[in-house]
């Protein structure tokens, strides 16, 4: 098979091969650039192998290409440069070898079927020349074409010495699998279930990373049932892996929260790919365990895991080294996922809307977006009534917000102005009487405005007074 013509939109090309023939060196486009143009997928990351010193290819090409940044690692024999928004990696042809405690290995100078050997996975092992004389040539050593046919996963050696040598392809696999919607080969799932243990070896920041990258996938319940079925799950991220068999009251759900979860991670990730919102996803029960009680009559409740998880995240950030600029966003939409589902429920008042506008603030969308996610019923008719008054809610905040200008709520009267009409110090009594009367503004008592909070402050001051107990 040749890729000439597939070759064609990529202008770099040109030049790659005009600088292997000058300084006569053998060159290939390898690994996911090759598999992502079989699968006629967009792929910005471009890795070059050269039967030689790679180094110094990648310094004379991005000489040609006018890149004046080239980043080389004369350990491993590598060298990076970014050109037209892809990220090039060059690689000399090698072999590797690992010690056991560490997945990075050492280097010896290879052949071109040594580096083909040493490579994840067989859908990761096509080569194409970029040679003058055989360009666009396509070199499948492991049957990839035929993998790639059947969308299946396989490595190109034993899985349980792929994943030994580094335990952090366990993750790759399942990653892949779930963004290119491939099945995996049994012998992967064997290994990685063995050999779970030893990503003990792999820094969390790597974890993290193929994780996040499994959530940011397509379809992610793909990947959470791999990694739940295989037992890496509860090494990752054993909090989720302990959903699995808590059992929901029957007339809300029908799966186990586990199951529950990885379909509302599916339902949002088919509305956003806004990756944190569909972490909240993966994350709105992680509670349920702990709060699992159960009630004659009612059955399974799990009262007060909302509260709970949010609770929970900080740590868990601190642990997957989650970047904390995102922790309020989790924090707060855990905290508030039930709040549409009550309103949902039930006749819907301006002061409970109120309330929840200004509780959710600029997330309110996104709130609303999980809760409809949230819908996992297999009854339609469930279904569409749950989002009917869902729609409702909407519209009933849409009204409520323009007509109280709540959005960016905060009391008109500041703390200053209490504190002059109260004769008071500042103390806490101050924000309690703030807080008094954005409540009641929040109630519909008075408008959202200066005048009224302040004509209300007057008129309540002394009953303010005594109820908060003045110093």
């Amino acid at each position: 098979m040749n890729l000439a013509n597939d070759l064609k939109r990529y202008d770099f090309l040109n030049t790659a091969t005009d600088v292997a023939e000058k300084m006569n060196l053998s060159v290939y486009l390898v690994g996911g650039f090759v598999r992502d143009l079989l699968l006629k997928r967009v792929s910005e990351d471009i890795d070059v192998l050269i039967i030689g010193d790679g180094n110094l290819y990648a310094k004379e090409l991005a000489k040609q290409l006018g890149v004046e940044k080239v980043v080389t690692y004369k350990t491993f024999g590598t060298a990076h440069f970014e050109y037209e928004n892809l990220d090039f990696e060059f690689v000399a042809a090698r072999k590797e070898s690992y010690q056991r405690d560490s997945r990075k290995p050492r280097v010896t100078i290879g052949t071109f079927k040594d580096d083909i050997n040493r490579r994840d996975f067989t859908i990761n092992t096509l080569a194409v020349s970029v040679n003058k004389k055989d360009f666009g040539k396509l070199i499948d050593t492991y049957d990839a074409i035929e993998d790639i046919q059947n969308k299946i996963i396989k490595t190109p050696i034993d899985p349980l010495r792929t994943f030994n040598d580094d335990p952090l392809r366990i993750l790759r696999a399942y990653r892949f699998a779930s963004q290119l919607n491939f099945t995996i080969d049994e012998s992967i799932n064997i290994a990685a279930s063995k050999l779970k243990d030893r990503l003990e070896i792999i820094s969390q920041e790597r974890i993290t990373d193929e994780f996040l990258k499994i959530l940011a996938s397509p379809k992610p319940s793909i990947g959470l049932k791999l990694l739940y079925d295989s037992g890496v799950m509860e090494i990752i991220f054993p909090e989720i892996a302990n959903l699995a068999g808590v059992d929901q009251r029957n007339d809300y759900h029908h799966k186990d929260v586990f199951l529950h979860t990885c379909e509302v991670v599916d339902n949002i990730s088919s509305k956003t790919d806004n990756l944190w919102l569909r972490f909240v996803a993966l994350v709105h029960d992680i509670a349920k365990p702990q709060t699992k009680k159960f009630v004659e009559g009612t059955g399974w409740t799990f009262h007060g895991h909302e509260e709970l998880g949010a609770r929970m995240m900080k740590s868990l950030f601190r642990r997957m080294k989650l970047p904390f600029n995102k922790l309020h966003y989790v924090e707060k939409l855990i905290r508030l996922h039930l709040r549409p589902i009550a309103l949902a429920k039930d006749e819907v008042t301006d002061s409970a809307v109120r309330r929840l506008i200004v509780s959710a603030d600029e997330n309110l969308d996104d709130l609303i977006t999980l809760c409809r996610a949230d819908i996992t019923s297999k009854n339609p008719d469930k279904v569409s009534k749950y989002l009917q008054n869902y729609n409702n809610v909407m519209q009933k905040v849409i009204d409520v917000r323009e007509k109280d200008e709540l959005h960016a709520f905060q009391s008109p009267v500041k703390g200053e102005t209490i504190m002059e009409v109260c004769n008071l110090k500042p103390s806490k009594k101050v924000g309690e009487i703030k807080k008094a009367i954005e409540d009641a503004i929040l109630d519909g008592k008075i408008g959202n405005n200066y005048d009224e909070a302040y004509e209300y402050l007057l008129r309540t001051k002394d009953k303010l007074l005594k109820d908060q107990g003045k110093e």
